[in-house]
């Protein structure tokens, strides 16, 4: 008996072997690498937390890089923040483009010139391009007043409207015609200077002449003090190519902020 059992169980552990041999796995590897699977999937299965779909895990990222929802809604609303300010600002850019491209001349109470340097008396080449042009609206009938304006810096012996009314009668235009703003140091103490000259006589529409970058913003202005502004950009300008569209960017950024805030709470923020 005993020695029967011995030969059936070598007859068991060849045929094992045999079995082995034909799978190309040794004994006891078989055991090892179904171990190894499942072990791998239960340890998948705990990481993605995901129940299968057809036999298939679903795969999620670790949890540290998942966003929780309010966060991606905080993303979601600074990117369309950006993306308004980006299109808004590119839009004023192109209004200040256009605009400074346009004349709008027609029979109004009063042309205003902007100020700009002046050299002990004598208007520099910028201010005298919007003098020649306010010279030509005035020849034309547009007006019967032309009003200069701006002030003097600390040492000049002339303001910036003086020089620009020297000028104008130089140019023909009647001493009686001519008003002076000589206060303002800016454009908007420029025009509220306008606008109390020309409330006294009860003009209230108004032509406006300046650089073609520089034309907006005063119309802008003159509208938020409450005249009625058109505006006749010069186009001798000295201030020309990259100069000039660098400039109209400028302005572009000033004017996009000054529409949302006031141009009044814009000066007292930039001075």
């Amino acid at each position: 008996m005993s020695g029967a059992f011995r030969d059936d169980e070598v007859d068991r552990t060849g045929l094992a072997a045999l079995v082995a041999r034909s799978t190309g796995d040794h004994p006891g590897e078989g055991r090892a690498t179904d171990e190894t699977v499942d072990t791998a999937a239960t340890v998948d299965t705990a990481a993605t937390g995901d129940t299968p779909i057809g036999g298939v895990p679903i795969v999620a990222g670790p949890r540290s890089q998942q966003l929780h929802p309010w966060r991606r809604r905080i993303i979601r609303a600074m990117i369309v923040l950006v993306v308004a300010a980006v299109a808004y600002y590119g839009v004023t850019v192109f209004q200040v483009w256009t605009t400074g491209r346009s004349d709008q001349a027609r029979p109004v109470g009063a042309i205003v010139v902007m100020g700009a340097a002046q050299y002990d008396g004598r208007p520099s080449p910028q201010l005298q391009a919007r003098l020649d042009h306010a010279v030509d609206l005035w020849n034309a009938g547009f007006a019967p007043i032309v009003v200069v304006t701006g002030g003097k810096l600390p040492g000049d012996r002339f303001t910036e409207a003086d020089a620009s009314a020297d000028y104008l009668i130089e140019q023909g235009v009647a001493d009686s015609a001519i008003l002076r703003e000589s206060v303002g140091h800016n454009s908007y103490d420029s025009l509220v200077g306008v606008n109390q000259l020309l409330a006294d006589r009860g003009v209230k529409n108004v032509l406006l002449v300046s650089d073609p970058f520089h034309s907006l913003r005063i119309r802008l202005i003159a509208q938020e003090l409450g005249l009625i502004a058109y505006v006749s950009p010069t186009r001798t300008s000295p201030v020309q190519g990259g100069a000039a569209y660098l400039r109209e960017f400028e302005e572009a950024a000033g004017i996009a902020v000054g529409r949302l805030i006031g141009f009044r709470r814009l000066l007292l923020l930039t001075g």
